[in-house]
């Protein structure tokens, strides 16, 4: 590997949110590393599953959120991986994008977000604003199994993960328990969030541990807000497919154009509705203020009874019933008949011409014209009518900043596994496509498949990015710290012949013999970097040398020689 690559394949195991922003194709080469896990693939085995066999991928895929939603939480302690030095990040990085170019994209490095989120100080809302100095926390992304040993960590009784885990994990099961084809899914990463937008009927987007579908986006609720947030106001960075990438900042874009464009399309049509009465009532839910301005009318033995718009909202608020949908009548019959008045309430509008007027004229708020003809509608009762219209405008339509369709568009070989595949199906196709498809080769690094890996990368990344074992380990000697890695559980996360992290290591206190001996070698080397380390792994047994030796036990069935001479790269034999 040249420097370059060393440095992706590096990233592959780390996963670190800067990482991915510097290196795109590290997003979609975890949800392959997911897709191969055996973990998912015995989702497929739960009773909540098989009964959905046969069943369409949408009805799986409602399923697979509730799954989710009881499974997993959703995790934002930012110093789960540790700490590390933004100026040590920025200059290991930055002959790939510059600091500035970074500071503009990531949270960690100086990204404030629009006026939206200067609004509501998102920094602090994170709990980013406490990290003003050269010390950031390594914002690292879960594999599937670093995810389900969470449930091992105090305080944790599910799985967990944060949001780039999640929306990987969501893309690999949309695929191995939902059948849905990798074509259909496209990834969409912005500074402060990560989420999937899935080509299923009107367009599925999914939000941490929940999905959206169009009818959620337009409901006008708190929690559909919240999920508008990052579409609304930040720059995508990413969108990831199966055929490729598309990154802002960079010219070359691997994914296939035409499904770029077609993606393009459909989260436009998803971020766009036409106005109706339905829709006008979910704007009204999301902004109360407004409420005050308009009346309902029902029809009572022939004669026409009022109702302040704000009291049928509260309630709404809570019944089963809905404003202005199928359920509305019911909704009217909950309330108290005190409510009403039998005059028609002065300023403000009734929503029964409201409705006659957008039957009769179909204004199209998007454009000026549509605009002027509503404002005219509404200007006479209500005082800032521009203003309302606009607000309005926005609440229909939303402008997705993706990244710039005029690029380098490179030909490469798309990934296309058929949803019937098998999982050994699956790892035999992306195996087969390895010397041609560089996100497949980097996917077998995130799976941590230490049998066809260069160990290289893996050894890197152990004795440089895993900040959290060696601040457990604290003042313990060096064989206090073998004591520790002793005691416990002598099982990796990971099967096979994958092997875990330190930092996973001290998270999750349970780990292979290997994976012990370098998080022993991780302590060691920070400590005493002028001491030469060895590790023997010898199918069961492990032994580290480095000034005394240390022995462990291994169930991988690994047969290595790693030597790290003091201030040189390691060297690995058979």
């Amino acid at each position: 590997m040249n420097a370059k690559d060393f440095e992706k394949y590096t990233s592959a195991i780390t996963l670190s949110d800067m990482e991915i922003f510097v290196f795109p194709e590290l997003i979609y080469s975890l949800v392959l590393a997911n897709i191969m896990s055996p973990v998912i693939w015995r989702w497929r085995e739960l009773d909540c599953f098989k009964k959905l066999e046969g069943k369409n991928s949408y009805r799986k895929l409602m399923r697979l959120k509730q799954f989710i939603i009881e499974e997993f939480d959703f995790n934002l302690d930012l110093e789960t991986w540790g700490l590390t030095s933004k100026a040590g990040e920025i200059k290991r990085l930055e002959k790939f994008i510059s600091a500035d170019e970074i500071a503009k994209s990531n949270a960690l490095f100086g990204y404030q977000g629009d006026k939206y989120y200067f609004d509501v100080d998102i920094r602090k809302h994170f709990g980013l604003d406490k990290y003003d100095s050269d010390i950031i926390p390594y914002w690292k992304t879960e594999t599937i199994e670093a995810m389900e040993a969470f449930r091992r960590k105090p305080g944790y009784k599910t799985a967990a993960g944060e949001c780039v885990s999640l929306a990987a994990l969501y893309a690999a099961a949309a695929f191995v328990v939902c059948r849905i084809p990798l074509e259909d899914i496209y990834m969409i990463l912005t500074p402060l969030h990560s989420q999937n937008f899935i080509d299923l009927q009107d367009g599925v987007l999914t939000n941490n541990r929940r999905l959206v579908t169009k009818a959620m986006w337009f409901n006008g609720t708190a929690i559909s807000n919240k999920a508008q947030r990052a579409l609304r106001n930040e720059n995508i960075t990413i969108v990831a497919h199966s055929t490729g990438y598309a990154h802002c900042l960079y010219e070359d874009a691997t994914i296939d154009r035409a499904a770029y464009k077609h993606f393009a399309g459909c989260l436009a049509s998803y971020l766009k509705a036409d106005l109706t009465m339905s829709l006008f009532a979910s704007f009204l839910r999301s902004n109360r203020e407004y409420q005050k301005h308009f009346q309902m009318c029902r029809d009572c033995h022939g004669r026409p009874h009022f109702l302040k718009a704000e009291v049928l909202f509260h309630y709404e608020h809570g019944s089963n019933f809905r404003i202005a949908d199928k359920t509305f009548d019911k909704l009217l019959a909950e309330v108290a008949d005190e409510d009403f008045v039998v005059y028609e309430l002065p300023g403000r509008i009734r929503c029964d011409r409201l409705e006659q007027f957008i039957t009769d004229n179909h204004p199209d708020l998007t454009t000026i014209e549509g605009k002027s003809t509503f404002k005219s509608f509404v200007e006479p009762t209500i005082p800032d009518a521009e203003r309302f219209a606009n607000e309005l405008a926005d609440f229909l339509y939303t402008e997705a900043k993706l990244p710039a369709w005029e690029k380098n568009y490179l030909r490469s070989k798309p990934i296309q596994i058929p949803v019937d595949y098998s999982r050994r199906q699956v790892i035999e196709r992306l195996q087969s496509i390895r010397g041609d498809n560089t996100t497949a080769d980097l996917a077998f690094y995130a799976y941590r498949d230490m049998q066809t890996c260069d160990w290289r990368p893996f050894i890197t990344a152990a004795i440089e990015r895993n900040p959290v074992s060696l601040e457990m380990t604290g003042s313990r000697s060096i064989e206090q710290v073998r004591q520790w890695l002793e005691q416990m559980d002598n099982i990796s996360i990971y099967t096979g012949s994958r092997l875990a992290q330190p930092d996973e290591v001290a998270n999750y206190k349970t780990a292979d013999g290997i994976e012990k001996a370098f998080s022993l070698a991780n302590v060691i080397r920070r400590r005493h970097p002028n001491r030469s380390i060895e590790i023997c792994v010898d199918n069961a047994d492990v032994t580290l040398s480095a000034d005394g030796r240390y022995c462990f036990k291994s169930q991988k069935n690994l047969t290595k020689t790693v030597k790290m001479p003091a201030g040189k790269a390691a060297t690995i034999s058979d």
